[in-house]
Protein backbone atom coordinates (compact mmCIF):
# COMPACT_ATOMS: atom_id res chain seq x y z
CA UNK A 1 0.00 0.00 0.00
CA UNK A 2 1.41 3.09 -1.01
CA UNK A 3 0.79 5.04 1.89
CA UNK A 4 2.35 2.43 4.35
CA UNK A 5 6.10 2.54 3.36
CA UNK A 6 7.28 5.93 4.41
CA UNK A 7 5.67 5.29 7.95
CA UNK A 8 7.38 1.89 8.59
CA UNK A 9 10.60 2.79 7.25
CA UNK A 10 11.35 5.87 9.56
CA UNK A 11 9.61 3.51 12.38
CA UNK A 12 11.72 0.86 12.08
CA UNK A 13 15.20 3.07 11.48
CA UNK A 14 14.11 5.09 15.09
CA UNK A 15 14.18 1.74 17.11
CA UNK A 16 17.11 0.76 15.61
CA UNK A 17 19.11 3.80 16.20
CA UNK A 18 17.71 3.60 20.05
CA UNK A 19 19.66 2.10 22.57
CA UNK A 20 16.14 1.50 25.04
CA UNK A 21 13.46 1.00 21.75
CA UNK A 22 10.98 1.14 23.75
CA UNK A 23 11.84 4.36 25.23
CA UNK A 24 11.70 6.31 21.50
CA UNK A 25 8.62 6.49 19.59
CA UNK A 26 7.20 4.96 16.61
CA UNK A 27 8.12 7.67 14.52
CA UNK A 28 5.66 9.52 12.02
CA UNK A 29 5.99 11.32 8.90
CA UNK A 30 6.43 14.58 10.79
CA UNK A 31 10.20 13.99 9.75
CA UNK A 32 9.18 14.48 5.69
CA UNK A 33 8.39 18.16 6.91
CA UNK A 34 12.28 18.62 8.16
CA UNK A 35 13.92 20.70 4.98
CA UNK A 36 16.98 20.72 5.85
CA UNK A 37 20.03 19.69 8.36
CA UNK A 38 19.49 23.23 9.25
CA UNK A 39 15.70 22.79 10.18
CA UNK A 40 16.37 19.40 11.96
CA UNK A 41 19.09 20.98 14.53
CA UNK A 42 16.39 23.30 16.12
CA UNK A 43 14.44 20.30 17.76
CA UNK A 44 17.56 20.30 19.84
CA UNK A 45 16.20 23.22 21.41
CA UNK A 46 13.11 21.71 22.40
CA UNK A 47 12.73 21.13 26.34
CA UNK A 48 11.09 17.77 26.90
CA UNK A 49 11.09 15.71 29.99
CA UNK A 50 13.41 13.59 31.30
CA UNK A 51 12.61 10.12 29.36
CA UNK A 52 10.55 8.07 32.00
CA UNK A 53 11.97 4.59 32.72
CA UNK A 54 9.79 1.73 31.97
CA UNK A 55 9.36 -1.04 33.92
CA UNK A 56 10.82 -4.66 33.18
CA UNK A 57 7.73 -6.45 32.79
CA UNK A 58 6.10 -3.35 30.19
CA UNK A 59 9.66 -3.48 28.81
CA UNK A 60 9.59 -6.52 27.99
CA UNK A 61 6.40 -7.00 26.44
CA UNK A 62 6.92 -3.85 24.17
CA UNK A 63 10.02 -5.37 22.86
CA UNK A 64 8.50 -8.65 21.94
CA UNK A 65 6.02 -6.68 20.29
CA UNK A 66 8.98 -4.96 18.31
CA UNK A 67 10.30 -8.12 16.99
CA UNK A 68 7.02 -9.01 16.00
CA UNK A 69 5.84 -6.08 14.17
CA UNK A 70 9.60 -6.37 12.61
CA UNK A 71 8.43 -9.62 10.39
CA UNK A 72 5.40 -7.84 10.25
CA UNK A 73 2.53 -10.29 12.21
CA UNK A 74 0.44 -7.81 12.93
CA UNK A 75 -2.00 -9.64 14.12
CA UNK A 76 0.01 -11.04 16.80
CA UNK A 77 1.23 -7.93 18.05
CA UNK A 78 -2.51 -6.74 18.26
CA UNK A 79 -2.83 -9.25 20.23
CA UNK A 80 -0.31 -9.10 22.27
CA UNK A 81 -0.29 -5.24 22.75
CA UNK A 82 -4.12 -5.55 23.81
CA UNK A 83 -3.61 -8.22 26.17
CA UNK A 84 -0.22 -8.23 27.65
CA UNK A 85 0.35 -4.70 27.11
CA UNK A 86 -2.17 -3.28 29.12
CA UNK A 87 -1.86 -5.65 31.85
CA UNK A 88 2.30 -4.82 32.31
CA UNK A 89 2.09 -1.48 31.62
CA UNK A 90 0.54 1.08 33.94
CA UNK A 91 2.21 4.01 34.28
CA UNK A 92 1.08 6.99 32.05
CA UNK A 93 4.00 7.20 30.05
CA UNK A 94 3.98 3.00 29.44
CA UNK A 95 0.61 3.77 28.00
CA UNK A 96 1.49 6.14 25.97
CA UNK A 97 4.54 3.55 24.37
CA UNK A 98 1.38 1.08 23.86
CA UNK A 99 -0.67 3.64 22.14
CA UNK A 100 1.73 4.48 19.76
CA UNK A 101 2.25 0.84 19.14
CA UNK A 102 -1.44 0.24 18.50
CA UNK A 103 -1.26 3.19 16.22
CA UNK A 104 1.52 1.70 14.00
CA UNK A 105 -0.16 -1.70 14.14
CA UNK A 106 -3.70 -0.57 13.30
CA UNK A 107 -2.54 1.50 10.77
CA UNK A 108 -0.37 -1.45 9.06
CA UNK A 109 -3.47 -3.32 9.22
CA UNK A 110 -5.24 -0.32 7.35
CA UNK A 111 -7.62 0.29 10.36
CA UNK A 112 -7.27 3.90 10.45
CA UNK A 113 -9.69 5.10 12.07
CA UNK A 114 -8.36 2.74 15.31
CA UNK A 115 -5.33 4.04 14.28
CA UNK A 116 -6.29 7.32 14.92
CA UNK A 117 -8.09 6.67 17.96
CA UNK A 118 -4.67 5.28 19.18
CA UNK A 119 -2.20 7.88 17.90
CA UNK A 120 -4.93 10.22 19.83
CA UNK A 121 -4.18 8.25 23.19
CA UNK A 122 -0.71 8.23 23.46
CA UNK A 123 -1.03 12.13 22.69
CA UNK A 124 -3.41 13.06 25.26
CA UNK A 125 -1.60 10.82 27.68
CA UNK A 126 0.10 13.18 30.61
CA UNK A 127 3.60 11.17 30.77
CA UNK A 128 3.93 10.99 27.08
CA UNK A 129 7.28 12.38 25.56
CA UNK A 130 6.68 15.88 24.23
CA UNK A 131 8.68 15.45 21.55
CA UNK A 132 6.81 12.06 20.15
CA UNK A 133 3.55 13.72 21.18
CA UNK A 134 4.57 16.38 18.55
CA UNK A 135 5.42 14.17 15.68
CA UNK A 136 2.55 12.04 16.41
CA UNK A 137 0.03 14.76 15.94
CA UNK A 138 1.36 15.10 12.84
CA UNK A 139 0.63 11.35 11.70
CA UNK A 140 -2.89 11.49 13.07
CA UNK A 141 -2.94 14.66 10.35
CA UNK A 142 -1.76 12.56 8.00
CA UNK A 143 -3.93 9.85 8.75
CA UNK A 144 -7.47 11.91 8.34
CA UNK A 145 -5.85 12.95 5.24
CA UNK A 146 -6.00 9.32 4.32
CA UNK A 147 -9.64 9.11 4.91
CA UNK A 148 -10.18 11.83 3.44
CA UNK A 149 -11.64 13.61 6.64
CA UNK A 150 -10.09 17.17 5.49
CA UNK A 151 -11.68 19.09 8.46
CA UNK A 152 -10.55 16.91 10.91
CA UNK A 153 -6.88 16.57 9.14
CA UNK A 154 -6.59 20.80 8.79
CA UNK A 155 -7.17 21.02 12.60
CA UNK A 156 -4.49 18.46 13.84
CA UNK A 157 -1.89 20.42 11.54
CA UNK A 158 -3.10 24.01 12.96
CA UNK A 159 -2.61 22.29 16.30
CA UNK A 160 0.63 20.33 15.20
CA UNK A 161 2.10 23.68 13.72
CA UNK A 162 1.12 25.66 17.13
CA UNK A 163 3.30 23.42 18.99
CA UNK A 164 6.10 22.23 16.58
CA UNK A 165 9.69 24.75 16.22
CA UNK A 166 9.93 23.55 12.69
CA UNK A 167 7.16 23.89 10.03
CA UNK A 168 8.76 22.97 6.80
CA UNK A 169 7.64 23.20 3.37
CA UNK A 170 6.39 20.30 3.23
CA UNK A 171 4.00 20.70 6.09
CA UNK A 172 2.29 23.72 5.00
CA UNK A 173 1.06 22.11 1.49
CA UNK A 174 -0.47 19.08 3.61
CA UNK A 175 -2.35 22.17 5.34
CA UNK A 176 -3.08 23.40 2.36
CA UNK A 177 -4.43 20.63 0.45
CA UNK A 178 -6.64 20.45 3.30
CA UNK A 179 -7.68 23.95 3.34
CA UNK A 180 -8.53 23.08 -0.42
CA UNK A 181 -10.89 20.45 0.29
CA UNK A 182 -12.72 22.33 2.92
CA UNK A 183 -13.31 25.14 0.49
CA UNK A 184 -10.43 27.68 2.33
CA UNK A 185 -9.08 28.28 -0.86
CA UNK A 186 -7.50 31.79 0.44
CA UNK A 187 -5.63 30.12 2.96
CA UNK A 188 -4.80 26.89 0.44
CA UNK A 189 -2.78 29.75 -1.57
CA UNK A 190 -1.53 31.52 0.68
CA UNK A 191 0.17 28.56 2.50
CA UNK A 192 1.68 27.01 -1.04
CA UNK A 193 2.81 30.10 -2.14
CA UNK A 194 4.75 30.51 0.97
CA UNK A 195 6.47 27.10 0.86
CA UNK A 196 7.22 27.59 -2.90
CA UNK A 197 8.68 30.97 -2.12
CA UNK A 198 10.80 28.95 1.21
CA UNK A 199 12.49 26.58 -1.09
CA UNK A 200 12.80 28.94 -4.29
CA UNK A 201 14.82 31.12 -1.79
CA UNK A 202 17.15 28.26 -0.79
CA UNK A 203 17.56 27.31 -4.20
CA UNK A 204 15.69 24.06 -4.16
CA UNK A 205 13.22 23.04 -6.91
CA UNK A 206 9.72 22.91 -5.42
CA UNK A 207 8.09 19.59 -6.13
CA UNK A 208 5.92 19.21 -9.06
CA UNK A 209 2.52 18.72 -6.86
CA UNK A 210 3.38 21.93 -4.94
CA UNK A 211 2.79 23.79 -8.16
CA UNK A 212 0.18 21.75 -9.80
CA UNK A 213 -1.83 22.38 -6.64
CA UNK A 214 -1.00 25.77 -7.36
CA UNK A 215 -1.94 26.03 -10.82
CA UNK A 216 -5.25 24.56 -9.61
CA UNK A 217 -6.25 27.25 -7.24
CA UNK A 218 -5.27 30.19 -9.51
CA UNK A 219 -7.45 28.69 -12.50
CA UNK A 220 -10.30 28.16 -10.61
CA UNK A 221 -9.68 31.99 -9.58
CA UNK A 222 -10.06 32.46 -13.48
CA UNK A 223 -6.21 34.21 -13.48
CA UNK A 224 -5.17 32.21 -16.89
CA UNK A 225 -2.31 34.81 -16.92
CA UNK A 226 -0.67 33.24 -13.44
CA UNK A 227 -1.86 29.68 -14.76
CA UNK A 228 -0.02 29.78 -17.90
CA UNK A 229 3.45 31.42 -16.00
CA UNK A 230 3.41 28.06 -13.36
CA UNK A 231 2.31 26.00 -16.68
CA UNK A 232 5.62 27.04 -18.32
CA UNK A 233 7.57 26.37 -14.99
CA UNK A 234 5.65 22.38 -14.89
CA UNK A 235 7.06 22.01 -18.62
CA UNK A 236 10.66 23.44 -17.91
CA UNK A 237 11.38 21.35 -14.57
CA UNK A 238 8.92 18.44 -15.07
CA UNK A 239 8.25 17.91 -18.56
CA UNK A 240 5.03 16.40 -19.27
CA UNK A 241 2.90 16.49 -22.51
CA UNK A 242 -0.02 16.82 -20.45
CA UNK A 243 1.47 20.24 -19.63
CA UNK A 244 1.16 21.39 -22.86
CA UNK A 245 -1.99 20.41 -23.79
CA UNK A 246 -3.25 22.49 -20.54
CA UNK A 247 -1.33 25.60 -22.16
CA UNK A 248 -2.55 24.85 -25.08
CA UNK A 249 -6.16 26.07 -23.38
CA UNK A 250 -4.96 28.74 -21.49
CA UNK A 251 -3.74 30.26 -24.42
CA UNK A 252 -7.10 29.70 -25.47
CA UNK A 253 -8.99 31.23 -22.89
CA UNK A 254 -6.71 34.38 -23.13
CA UNK A 255 -7.76 34.67 -27.15
CA UNK A 256 -3.87 33.82 -28.03
CA UNK A 257 -5.01 31.46 -30.46
CA UNK A 258 -1.09 31.67 -32.22
CA UNK A 259 0.55 30.38 -28.98
CA UNK A 260 -2.70 28.17 -28.32
CA UNK A 261 -2.12 26.53 -31.33
CA UNK A 262 1.79 26.36 -31.06
CA UNK A 263 1.08 25.28 -27.29
CA UNK A 264 -1.12 22.06 -28.72
CA UNK A 265 0.54 20.99 -31.57
CA UNK A 266 3.88 20.67 -29.56
CA UNK A 267 2.71 16.87 -28.28
CA UNK A 268 0.68 16.17 -32.00
CA UNK A 269 4.59 16.47 -33.09
CA UNK A 270 6.00 13.80 -30.55
CA UNK A 271 3.34 11.56 -31.32
CA UNK A 272 1.79 12.17 -27.78
CA UNK A 273 -1.70 13.04 -29.82
CA UNK A 274 -4.22 9.86 -30.07
CA UNK A 275 -7.78 11.02 -28.88
CA UNK A 276 -10.11 11.42 -31.66
CA UNK A 277 -10.89 15.16 -30.20
CA UNK A 278 -7.90 16.10 -29.52
CA UNK A 279 -6.76 16.01 -32.97
CA UNK A 280 -10.02 17.38 -34.11
CA UNK A 281 -9.84 20.42 -31.63
CA UNK A 282 -5.66 20.82 -33.58
CA UNK A 283 -7.54 20.74 -36.81
CA UNK A 284 -10.14 22.59 -36.00
CA UNK A 285 -6.97 24.97 -34.86
CA UNK A 286 -4.94 25.03 -38.21
CA UNK A 287 -8.42 25.82 -40.01
CA UNK A 288 -8.96 28.80 -37.54
CA UNK A 289 -5.20 29.90 -38.54
CA UNK A 290 -6.04 30.33 -42.23
CA UNK A 291 -3.75 26.98 -42.37
CA UNK A 292 -6.90 24.44 -43.38
CA UNK A 293 -4.94 21.93 -45.66
CA UNK A 294 -2.46 21.22 -41.89
CA UNK A 295 -5.85 20.81 -40.25
CA UNK A 296 -7.23 18.17 -43.30
CA UNK A 297 -3.48 16.46 -42.98
CA UNK A 298 -4.47 15.92 -39.12
CA UNK A 299 -7.85 14.44 -39.85
CA UNK A 300 -7.41 12.36 -42.70
CA UNK A 301 -4.11 11.47 -41.11
CA UNK A 302 -6.02 10.26 -38.13
CA UNK A 303 -8.52 8.62 -40.03
CA UNK A 304 -5.55 6.50 -41.72
CA UNK A 305 -4.48 5.06 -38.00
CA UNK A 306 -8.05 4.58 -36.63
CA UNK A 307 -7.56 7.35 -34.45
CA UNK A 308 -10.48 10.03 -35.93
CA UNK A 309 -13.91 8.09 -36.63
CA UNK A 310 -14.82 7.72 -40.54
CA UNK A 311 -18.25 8.92 -39.75
CA UNK A 312 -20.60 11.53 -41.58
CA UNK A 313 -19.46 14.40 -39.18
CA UNK A 314 -16.24 14.09 -39.50
CA UNK A 315 -15.81 13.52 -42.82
CA UNK A 316 -18.06 16.95 -42.92
CA UNK A 317 -14.95 18.31 -41.34
CA UNK A 318 -12.44 16.77 -43.72
CA UNK A 319 -14.16 17.92 -46.63
CA UNK A 320 -14.55 21.58 -44.91
CA UNK A 321 -11.16 21.65 -44.43
CA UNK A 322 -10.40 20.43 -47.89
CA UNK A 323 -12.45 22.69 -49.31
CA UNK A 324 -11.70 25.92 -47.64
CA UNK A 325 -7.81 24.39 -48.84
CA UNK A 326 -9.08 25.30 -52.23
CA UNK A 327 -8.58 21.48 -53.12
CA UNK A 328 -12.23 20.77 -54.33
CA UNK A 329 -10.61 17.54 -56.27
CA UNK A 330 -9.82 16.18 -52.45
CA UNK A 331 -13.01 17.35 -50.59
CA UNK A 332 -15.59 15.95 -53.37
CA UNK A 333 -15.06 12.57 -52.44
CA UNK A 334 -14.70 13.30 -48.99
CA UNK A 335 -18.08 14.91 -48.95
CA UNK A 336 -20.33 12.15 -51.27
CA UNK A 337 -19.29 9.75 -48.42
CA UNK A 338 -20.23 12.06 -46.04
CA UNK A 339 -23.53 12.89 -47.58
CA UNK A 340 -24.38 8.97 -47.91
CA UNK A 341 -23.55 8.08 -44.28
CA UNK A 342 -25.69 10.89 -42.97
CA UNK A 343 -28.36 12.05 -45.54
CA UNK A 344 -28.15 15.88 -43.88
CA UNK A 345 -29.20 18.79 -45.63
CA UNK A 346 -25.79 20.84 -44.58
CA UNK A 347 -23.80 18.24 -46.50
CA UNK A 348 -25.60 18.22 -49.72
CA UNK A 349 -24.81 22.09 -49.56
CA UNK A 350 -21.71 21.92 -49.21
CA UNK A 351 -21.72 19.15 -51.77
CA UNK A 352 -23.02 21.46 -53.92
CA UNK A 353 -20.56 24.42 -53.76
CA UNK A 354 -18.01 21.55 -54.53
CA UNK A 355 -19.61 20.44 -57.57
CA UNK A 356 -19.95 23.87 -58.47
CA UNK A 357 -16.12 24.34 -58.03
CA UNK A 358 -15.22 21.46 -60.56
CA UNK A 359 -17.65 22.83 -63.39
CA UNK A 360 -20.03 19.44 -62.20
CA UNK A 361 -23.03 21.86 -62.68
CA UNK A 362 -25.96 19.18 -63.34
CA UNK A 363 -24.75 17.44 -59.84
CA UNK A 364 -24.45 20.95 -57.94
CA UNK A 365 -28.04 21.42 -59.00
CA UNK A 366 -29.18 17.99 -57.71
CA UNK A 367 -27.02 18.52 -54.65
CA UNK A 368 -28.26 22.17 -54.04
CA UNK A 369 -32.19 20.78 -54.58
CA UNK A 370 -31.66 17.79 -52.36
CA UNK A 371 -30.02 20.31 -49.61
CA UNK A 372 -33.34 22.47 -49.89
CA UNK A 373 -35.39 19.70 -49.69
CA UNK A 374 -33.80 18.57 -46.49
CA UNK A 375 -33.44 21.46 -44.80
CA UNK A 376 -31.61 22.85 -41.37
CA UNK A 377 -29.30 24.67 -43.26
CA UNK A 378 -26.83 26.61 -41.26
CA UNK A 379 -26.62 29.58 -44.98
CA UNK A 380 -29.75 28.49 -46.50
CA UNK A 381 -29.07 31.88 -48.84
CA UNK A 382 -25.78 30.75 -50.11
CA UNK A 383 -27.09 27.29 -51.14
CA UNK A 384 -29.50 29.30 -53.31
CA UNK A 385 -27.17 31.41 -54.67
CA UNK A 386 -25.07 27.93 -55.30
CA UNK A 387 -28.17 26.35 -57.01
CA UNK A 388 -28.43 29.53 -59.28
CA UNK A 389 -25.02 29.94 -60.46
CA UNK A 390 -25.12 26.33 -61.29
CA UNK A 391 -28.19 26.98 -63.41
CA UNK A 392 -27.19 29.61 -65.24
CA UNK A 393 -23.54 27.58 -66.41
CA UNK A 394 -26.73 25.33 -67.56
CA UNK A 395 -28.02 28.82 -69.41
CA UNK A 396 -31.67 27.54 -67.43
CA UNK A 397 -32.21 31.15 -66.56
CA UNK A 398 -35.48 31.33 -65.72
CA UNK A 399 -34.95 28.30 -62.96
CA UNK A 400 -32.14 30.19 -61.68
CA UNK A 401 -33.99 33.57 -61.47
CA UNK A 402 -36.71 31.62 -59.18
CA UNK A 403 -33.27 30.43 -57.03
CA UNK A 404 -31.41 33.97 -56.69
CA UNK A 405 -34.85 35.35 -55.20
CA UNK A 406 -35.11 33.05 -52.84
CA UNK A 407 -31.85 33.76 -51.77
CA UNK A 408 -32.31 37.38 -52.19
CA UNK A 409 -34.66 36.79 -49.04
CA UNK A 410 -31.66 36.42 -46.90
CA UNK A 411 -29.38 39.29 -45.55
CA UNK A 412 -26.04 37.56 -46.02
CA UNK A 413 -26.98 36.78 -49.76
CA UNK A 414 -29.03 39.79 -50.74
CA UNK A 415 -26.74 41.91 -52.00
CA UNK A 416 -25.09 39.34 -54.10
CA UNK A 417 -28.08 37.12 -55.13
CA UNK A 418 -29.75 40.88 -56.72
CA UNK A 419 -26.49 41.19 -59.01
CA UNK A 420 -27.33 37.78 -59.64
CA UNK A 421 -30.84 38.51 -60.76
CA UNK A 422 -30.16 41.00 -63.16
CA UNK A 423 -27.53 39.41 -64.88
CA UNK A 424 -29.66 36.18 -65.09
CA UNK A 425 -32.55 38.30 -67.14
CA UNK A 426 -30.27 40.27 -69.28
CA UNK A 427 -28.12 37.28 -70.53
CA UNK A 428 -31.62 34.59 -70.49
CA UNK A 429 -32.78 37.83 -72.81
CA UNK A 430 -29.44 38.33 -74.86
CA UNK A 431 -29.40 34.23 -75.23
CA UNK A 432 -33.28 34.14 -76.25
CA UNK A 433 -32.67 36.51 -79.15
CA UNK A 434 -29.85 34.78 -80.70
CA UNK A 435 -31.76 31.85 -81.04
CA UNK A 436 -34.37 33.68 -82.66
CA UNK A 437 -31.58 34.96 -84.93
CA UNK A 438 -30.90 31.69 -85.58
CA UNK A 439 -27.84 31.00 -83.41
CA UNK A 440 -27.45 27.99 -82.50
CA UNK A 441 -26.08 28.25 -78.95
CA UNK A 442 -26.71 25.82 -76.15
CA UNK A 443 -30.57 25.77 -74.26
CA UNK A 444 -31.32 24.21 -70.98
CA UNK A 445 -31.18 20.52 -71.05
CA UNK A 446 -32.28 20.27 -67.34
Amino acid sequence: MRHKAPLRKFWLRTLAMSVVPLALGIGTAAVHAQDDDEDKRKYEDIETQQRQAVGRECGAVLEDVQTITEEEKWQQALNTLQTKGRNACQTSYEKSQVSNFLGYVFYSLERYQDAIRAYTNMVNEPEADPKQAISTRYTIAQLYMIIEDYANAARQLEIWMEQSPIVGSDAKVLLAQAYYQVDRKNDSLRLVEEAINEQEAKGNLPKESWWSLQRVLYYEKNDYRKVVDILKKLIRHYPSFSYWRQLGGMYGELGAEMNQLVATEMPYLAGEMDQERQLLSLAYMYMGASAPYRGARIIEEGMQAGQIERNAENLEVLGMAWQQAQSSDKALPVLEQAAQKSGEGEIYSRLAGVYLDLDQNEKAVAAARNAVRRGDLKRTGMTYMNLGSALVNLHCYDDAIKAFRQSAKYDDSKKYATRWIQYAEKEGERRAKLIESGADIATCQI
